[in-house]
């Protein structure tokens, strides 16, 4: 894979396109969600038990439950970054009720025509999905009181980029919660290198606190770790991309990949310092 942001953003693309045309049972036994690297589900959280699940809308791709965190009201505006299927976007419209609204963003066209199908099934009039790029998000500035997102904006080439668009669409006060993959240590090269990992987002991640000073650098604060669980790569996946002695320096070395859902708040700006200061 070219070391170029327009690349990947055309790679994962390609491959999210893929996974729109596919079921969740076939996106859940493939660890990249469009390929065929194993019969695992490694990082997908289960969504059944929420109000305003729907299974046509459920790919089997996030890894976490940020709406469980997002703590959404009646009336909010919430926007869904990433919103694949329509997912996460309609357990949320369970929390906004009629009186809230939800939009979500995808940059795959297929994506987006699904969510909009199942948009018509369930009969939303509150909820819309939008064709458009987490680095610059097509909405307008101070729109929404809670982003979510659910293992998308590690695939966002630029990510200091991405969370400056966050702060922008946040009203003061307002928040998000963020389910992610993060990193303790180093990803070995072939791994770094491999499109399909990228895809299934472990190829794209970068390391915890170099994620959570992204949020600082950007002027979020109260920036929380809601929850954080380690992702096991089974040895038959790593043995795709890596030789037996590459395999046993990546455990040697204490390589973690996590899923961690983050919380954080754009700060009020009222008090008549700079908007992106802590000390507002």
């Amino acid at each position: 894979m070219k070391n170029n942001n327009q690349d990947v953003k055309e790679m994962v693309q390609q491959k999210y396109s893929e996974i729109a045309n596919q079921s969740k049972v076939q996106n859940e036994t493939s660890c990249c969600g469009a390929g065929s690297c194993g019969t695992y589900t490694i990082m997908s959280e289960d969504y059944s038990g929420l109000d305003g699940y729907n299974p046509d809308a459920d790919l089997g791709l996030g890894c976490g439950l940020p709406t469980e965190y997002a703590k959404i009201k009646k009336g909010d505006t919430v926007v869904d970054l990433g919103s694949g299927a329509g997912n996460d976007a309609f357990v949320a419209r369970t929390l906004t009720g009629e009186e809230g609204e939800v939009i979500g963003i995808d940059m795959t066209e297929a994506m987006i025509q699904k969510a909009k199908g199942n948009t018509e099934k369930l009969g939303f009039t509150n909820v819309a999905f939008r064709l458009g790029d987490i680095e610059d998000i097509p909405l307008s500035s101070k729109r929404a009181d809670v982003v979510v997102s659910n293992c998308v904006m590690n695939l966002v080439p630029d990510k200091a980029k991405a969370f400056s668009e966050v702060f922008r669409i946040l009203k003061p006060l307002g928040h998000f919660s963020i389910s992610d993959i993060v990193l303790k240590g180093d990803l070995p090269d072939a791994i770094k290198k491999e499109g399909e990992m990228y895809a299934g987002c472990v190829s794209g991640a970068i390391k915890k606190s170099e994620y959570l000073g992204i949020l600082a650098e950007q002027g979020f604060v109260n920036i929380t770790v809601q929850k954080e669980k380690e992702i096991i790569i089974p040895v038959e996946v790593l043995s795709q991309y890596l030789s037996q002695e590459e395999i046993n320096s990546y455990k040697e070395k204490g390589m973690g990949i996590y899923s961690i859902t983050v919380y954080a708040e754009r700060p009020d700006a009222s008090c008549g310092c700079d908007p992106r200061a802590t000390c507002c």
